[in-house]
C-alpha cells in the first residue's frame, strides 16, 4: 500500500484510535536544541583563536558560499552567548547541544599551545547554562579542524587519532564536572564530502581513498576518546556523564515503498550509516561485511593489490565495540534508492565511490528551502524501527532534526513538520524504542556552511544585517515551547495572540533601529 508523507500517521491514528492530545512524552524524555561553533560563534580570529579549515576554505574560495555570508561573524555568539541562553530559557529546553571549536582552545591543534581565553569562553557559557539548570551536550568536533593539522594531512594522517585524544583530555579535564552529555564527532560521513569531494572543507578530492582513510581515523579517534573517558572520567563524573557519536541516519526506501528488503537498499544503508554504527553496536564489530566486500571487489577490478577501504586490526575492532553510551541520531529526510547503471543523481547527497544506485525523492513530498530536504515523517519512525531490529534496541538520542525555510517569522511549514515527525517519535516510544530525547536543529538561524544564510533552520530568526545580530522568536519557537511544557503533539494549538506579540516585538526593534540612526 502506498502511503505518502503527512498522511501516514493520520492513517495510523484512524486505524488504532490513538488520541495524540492525550499521549504524553515520558517525564524523563529530554527536549533541546542544537548549534555548532563555526555556524554561530563568529570572532573567527579573536582572542588567540587559530585558523580552522573552514576559515581557510571560505577565505580562499568565497565563491562557494551561496549568498556570500561566511562564519567570520556568524551570529556573534562569542559575544552574545548570554542572549543565547536567554532564548533557551524562553523555550524551556532541558539541554543545549553546542560544539567546542578545536582551534579556539588549541590554536595549532596541539596541546603544547593552549588558549586560555578560548577555554574561558566555554566556561562562561557552561556556567550560564548551569545557572539555569540547562544540561550541556557538548560536541568536540563539528567540522572545524585546526588548519595547522590539515597542513599535516588532517583526518588522513593516522597521527590525528592521538591528537584528538589529547584534545579530548583537555576538554574532560576542564569541563568534565560541567557536561552531562558528550559527542565526540558529528557526522563522520562528512569524510565523503570533505576528503572524497569538494562540498565541504577542506575539499580535498581524493574520492575512493582519502574518504575511507578519513572514516577509519575518525572512528578510531572516537574510540580512543571514549576509552579515555571510560577509564579516567566516567566513574568519577559528578553529573553521571555519557558519551556518544552523532551519525547522519536518514531513511532510504524503495521507490514502490516495498516492505521487502533488497540488496541495493541494504548496501546503501551500510555505506550511509552502517560504516559508523556496525563497528560499535553490532555483535561482530568491524566495518559492515557488505561494504568490505564491495570495496574489495572494485579495488581488485581496478588492479590494486589490496582494498581501498583500510582494514581494522583485531585490537582496533575490540576498541571500537561498545565505544558509546548512546547513538546520536541526526535525521532530516528520506530518499528512494534503486539500482541504475548511470550512478547517483546529481544535486542530492550521499554519493559513494563503490556503489552505483539512483537516488531520488518524490515530488509528492513537501519541499523545504534546501534542495535535499523534503518532509517525509514516516522516515524517522522507520529509521528507529530499523535501528531497533539491527542493533538490538540501542539507546538513541536525536541530536539533530530540523527544517529549512525562507526568512520570516510565520513558519507554518516548520510547525507542521515538527508535529508530524514528533508523532513518529511517539509511535517509536510506544514500540519500545529506548529514545532519550529530541534536539531540534537549530536554536537560531546560522551560517549553513556553503549555503550561507540562504537556508534558515532557526526557531529564532536572526537579523544578520544588524550589528546586534538581533534574534526574534518565530512562531515555531512558541509551538516548541508549548510542546516542551505540555509534552504532547497538540493538533489544536493556535497562534492566539502570538501574531500580535511577534508583530509588536519586530516593530519595536525596527523603531529602536531608526532611533539609533
Amino acid at each position: 500500500m502506498k502511503i505518502f508523507c503527512v498522511t501516514l500517521f493520520f492513517c495510523f491514528s484512524q486505524s488504532y484510535g490513538w488520541d495524540y492530545k492525550k499521549k504524553l512524552f515520558p517525564s524523563d524524555f529530554r527536549f533541546g536544541v542544537s548549534t555548532s561553533a563555526y555556524q554561530i560563534e563568529g570572532a573567527w580570529d579573536e582572542d588567540g583563536k587559530g585558523e580552522s579549515i573552514w576559515d581557510r576554505y571560505v577565505h580562499t574560495h568565497p565563491e562557494v558560499i551561496a549568498d556570500g555570508w561566511n562564519g567570520d561573524n556568524a551570529t556573534d555568539s562569542y559575544h552574545l552567548y548570554k542572549r543565547d541562553v536567554e532564548m533557551l530559557r524562553e523555550l524551556g529546553v532541558d539541554h543545549y547541544r553546542f560544539s567546542i571549536s578545536w582551534p579556539r582552545v588549541l590554536p595549532n591543534g596541539h596541546i603544547n599551545t593552549i588558549n586560555e581565553k578560548g577555554l574561558q569562553y566555554y566556561d562562561n557559557l557552561l556556567d550560564e547554562l548551569i545557572k539555569y539548570n540547562i544540561a550541556a551536550m557538548v560536541t568536540m568536533y563539528h567540522f572545524d579542524l585546526p588548519q595547522r593539522l590539515q597542513d599535516l594531512g588532517g583526518w588522513t594522517n593516522p597521527e590525528i587519532i592521538q591528537w584528538f585524544e589529547d584534545y579530548a583530555r583537555v576538554l574532560f579535564d576542564r569541563y568534565g564536572h560541567k557536561v552531562k552529555y558528550w559527542i565526540t564527532i558529528n557526522q563522520p560521513d562528512v569524510c565523503f564530502d570533505a576528503y572524497g569531494g569538494n562540498k565541504m572543507a577542506p575539499a580535498v578530492d581524493l574520492k575512493g581513498t582519502g574518504d575511507y582513510v578519513c572514516v577509519k581515523n575518525m572512528m578510531l579517534a572516537h574510540a580512543r576518546a571514549y576509552r579515555l573517558f571510560e577509564k579516567e572520567y566516567k566513574s568519577r563524573s559528578e553529573v553521571n556523564a555519557k558519551l556518544g557519536l552523532s551519525v547522519s541516519i536518514n531513511w532510504f526506501d524503495a521507490p514502490d515503498y516495498s516492505t521487502s528488503e533488497n540488496e541495493e537498499l541494504e548496501l546503501y544503508r551500510a555505506f550511509s550509516f552502517g560504516l559508523y554504527l556496525h563497528p560499535i553496536w553490532s555483535e561482530s564489530g568491524d566495518f559492515p561485511p557488505s561494504v568490505k566486500k564491495a570495496v574489495a571487489k572494485n579495488s581488485k577490478a581496478e588492479g590494486l593489490s589490496k582494498s581501498r577501504l583500510p582494514e581494522l586490526t583485531a585490537e582496533e575492532i575490540k576498541m571500537l565495540k561498545k565505544s558509546a553510551d548512546f547513538i546520536g541520531m541526526n535525521h532530516y529526510t528520506t530518499f528512494f534508492v534503486n539500482k541504475t547503471e548511470s550512478g547517483v543523481r546529481s544535486g542530492l547527497p550521499y554519493s559513494f565511490p563503490d556503489i552505483e544506485v539512483h537516488v531520488s525523492q518524490s515530488d509528492k513530498w513537501l519541499p523545504s528551502k534546501s534542495a535535499w530536504l523534503k518532509g517525509v515523517p514516516y522516515g524517522l519512525y522507520k529509521s528507529l524501527l530499523y535501528l531497533n531490529r539491527v542493533y538490538n534496541r540501542p539507546p538513541i538520542f536525536i541530536t539533530e532534526h530540523g527544517w529549512s525555510t525562507d526568512p520570516g517569522l510565520h513558519d507554518t511549514s516548520r510547525i507542521n513538520m515538527m508535529r508530524e515527525y514528533s508523532r513518529g517519535l511517539l509511535f517509536s516510544l510506544e514500540d519500545g524504542t529506548d529514545l532519550l530525547g529530541l534536539t531540534v536543529w537549530s536554536l537560531m538561524d546560522n551560517i549553513e556552511w556553503t549555503a550561507g544564510t540562504s537556508e534558515r533552520f532557526g526557531l529564532y530568526e536572526v537579523d544578520f544585517d544588524s550589528p546586534e545580530k538581533t534574534r526574534i522568536p518565530r512562531v515555531s519557537a512558541h509551538y516548541y515551547k508549548h510542546m516542551i511544557h505540555s509534552r504532547i503533539v497538540d493538533e489544536d494549538w493556535k497562534l492566539k495572540n502570538l501574531d500580535m506579540s511577534i508583530s509588536n516585538r519586530r516593530q519595536k526593534i525596527l523603531a529602536n533601529k531608526k532611533t539609533e540612526l
